[in-house]
């Protein structure tokens, strides 16, 4: 019988996985999957392709994933098979039949990131594992002024992790928010791009908290963009707050309500740059 190759959305807890790229040692996201498809072919060692990489402790409520598997079966059968055998720390979602070309990775054309960042004075311990616990005073119109300075195309140097390897830096933020959710005492940012760099979103995060509480100025941003100097940009944010919240297989969705709606369809330079993009890990 013929291979089929299947389209999956997953969402897991990051927590106790060592990413999702499977490493020579400590357990991962991509070797529980490939786990479990061994087990449901039967002994057959399936390779998974992610849209892209999370480090160690970061979320996702819509990773993607493909493979291509020996024994085709309905798509509700695969997603029960597969739940079943699972840790609970991931869930398939959604589960689809495509073409043999698709690829999940060189096909993306954008991602949707949120970070989550509690504000109360004290740690909570239910939150712990899934926001960065930020006590301080925060400006929030100032914050969204820094937010908006990063929209747009830009080289994203001093927001880069320097042992990344990777030389063009370019990259387009379609969207940089933040809400504030008083019930709950967090501030909820959300980053939407055509790619994002190694540690991108939370170096962006580290920086955007000290412009929030004075200890930056209010439009630092512009000059880090300018400098292009990771050594002048603020820490790296812990991971937990961080979540791959979905990714694009179309400009029109990944730019929906932003400035880059109507053009975004004739920006070549994100196909040209997309099999770089798209391996981002932040």
């Amino acid at each position: 019988m013929e291979k089929k190759r299947y389209k999956i959305i997953i969402q897991y807890d990051g927590t106790n996985f060592n990413g999702f790229q499977i490493q020579p040692k400590g357990r991962t996201v991509q070797g529980e999957i490939e786990r479990v498809l061994k087990t449901m072919s039967k002994g057959i060692d399936i390779k998974i392709h992610g849209s892209g990489r999370t480090d160690s402790g970061v979320h996702a409520l819509g990773q993607v994933i493909h493979f291509d598997y020996p024994f085709p079966m309905p798509v509700e059968n695969m997603q029960r098979a597969m739940n079943s055998l699972t840790s609970d720390e991931i869930e398939v979602r959604e589960v689809e039949i495509v073409d043999a070309d698709y690829h999940a990775r060189y096909l993306a054309t954008g991602k949707k990131y949120m970070y989550r960042v509690d504000t109360h004075e004290n740690t909570n311990p239910f939150k712990r594992l899934y926001a960065k616990h930020h006590e301080y005073p925060i400006d929030l119109p100032v914050l969204q002024q820094a937010l908006k300075d990063i929209e747009g195309t830009h080289d994203f140097s001093s927001f880069c992790a320097t042992n990344s390897g990777r030389e063009n830096k370019v990259r387009t933020v379609y969207e940089a928010s933040v809400v504030e959710d008083k019930e709950k005492g967090e501030l909820v940012f959300t980053f939407r791009g055509n790619g994002f760099l190694y540690n991108m979103v939370r170096i962006f995060i580290g920086t955007l908290l000290q412009i929030a509480n004075g200890r930056r100025p209010a439009d630092d941003m512009k000059r880090l963009l300018d400098v292009k100097d990771r050594r002048q940009a603020g820490p790296t944010a812990s991971p937990q707050g961080l979540y791959l919240v979905e990714v694009f297989y179309d400009n029109e969705k990944a730019t929906k309500g932003t400035a880059f709606e109507t053009s975004s369809t004739n920006r070549t330079e994100e196909r040209d740059d997309r099999s770089d993009t798209t391996k981002s890990l932040v």
